[in-house]
């Protein structure tokens, strides 16, 4: 799982998407911060307590020029009964890309193999298409829409500001570091 600093592969689906079935391609993904979330399954536990997380911060994923998108094996039209049926998946407004031949999710290598489900898997893509950023989880361990949010500012920040990195548990607006010989041993 080398795929940090590789860019995205090529893939095209539907998502179901405020309300309409709509393309999907990963050309969609470039020239914006995108995040790819990876989810198991639709009616599921864990699942529908993320995406609600992440709905609940979307407008600061906005803010910050990021578009979520999330993705299972399970079909466009299973995301619509999901979010017709389920008060938390209803309030999503991002993207929520069905991958039923799991193209998707094997160009991530998140493919669970011989179940056809999706692993917990986060990647941060940055404009140009290269991922910066990835997680991946147990099936019972939920993810922090804060938590990432609080890495996509790093990334930002980082791109933003060649020669400086963020040290651990950064916030946006605290001191940052750029690394030379002069903080070797020091830190």
């Amino acid at each position: 799982m080398a795929l940090v600093n590789t860019e995205i592969k090529p893939f095209t689906s539907t998502a179901y998407h405020n309300g309409d079935f709509v393309p999907v391609s990963d050309e969609d993904l470039k020239g914006t911060w995108s995040v790819v979330f990876f989810y198991p399954a639709d009616f599921t536990f864990v699942c529908p307590t993320e995406l609600g997380d992440l709905a609940d911060h979307y407008a600061d994923f906005q803010r910050l020029g990021v578009e979520i998108y999330s993705v299972s094996t399970d079909t466009h039209f299973t995301h619509k009964a999901w979010h017709d049926t389920s008060d938390t998946i209803a309030k999503i407004e991002y993207p929520m890309i069905g991958d039923p031949t799991g193209e998707i999710t094997r160009n991530f290598e998140v493919m669970r193999d011989g179940q056809g489900l999706a692993d917990r898997g986060t990647f941060l893509v940055d404009p140009d298409g290269v991922i910066q950023f990835m997680e991946i989880t147990a099936e019972g361990i939920g993810r922090n829409a804060t938590e990432l949010l609080r890495k996509v500012k790093a990334a930002q920040y980082v791109r933003n500001h060649p020669g400086e990195v963020c040290p651990a548990k950064w916030e946006e607006g605290e001191d940052t570091l750029a690394p030379s010989l002069d903080l070797v041993g020091k830190i």
